[in-house]
């Protein structure tokens, strides 16, 4: 039972990573696809060692990806590294600061043209809203003000 539980757990974070592209979750839910493997060929491990042997695997593969993060090459070379701040967009899904949302631009930004967007405050479908920040795969965006 104790496998099927952990191989639920990482298809859950797999999913979810899926979702939201952070990266955390893949190494999370990769992490817990092996404790479902450990615990397939060591059924009797106690719930504490499946507990603490999760914990030490998932602070690996989290460190195993900073380590691949931080020597991964610049990917915006010949771009300034904030041209893209300021740039105006339209909310085609609804942002809150609880839910992300997407935008629009005219123009590809970064070579996507609709992106994850997140907000601190909330922002209706066909608002004008401008990039403050690129988060990861995502970005952060304020209302345009215009006038």
């Amino acid at each position: 039972m104790q496998t099927g539980w952990w191989c639920g757990l990482g298809l859950v974070l797999l999913c979810s990573e899926m979702l939201l592209g952070t990266l955390y979750l893949l190494w999370l839910g990769i992490a817990a696809l092996a404790m479902a493997a450990l615990t397939l060929f060591w059924p009797e491990m106690s719930l504490a060692l499946q507990a603490l042997n999760y914990a030490v695997l998932a602070a690996l593969a989290l460190a195993i990806m900073r380590k691949l993060e931080k020597r991964k090459p610049d990917l915006r070379v010949g771009q300034a590294q904030g041209e893209e701040i300021g740039r105006e967009g339209v909310v085609i899904e609804a942002i809150s600061p609880m839910q992300p949302g997407k935008i629009r631009f005219a123009q590809g930004v970064l070579g996507s043209r609709e992106w994850v967007a997140y907000a601190d405050t909330a922002m209706a479908v066909q608002q004008a809203a401008i990039i403050v920040a690129v988060e990861g795969n995502s970005l952060r965006v304020a209302p345009a003000h215009h006038g």
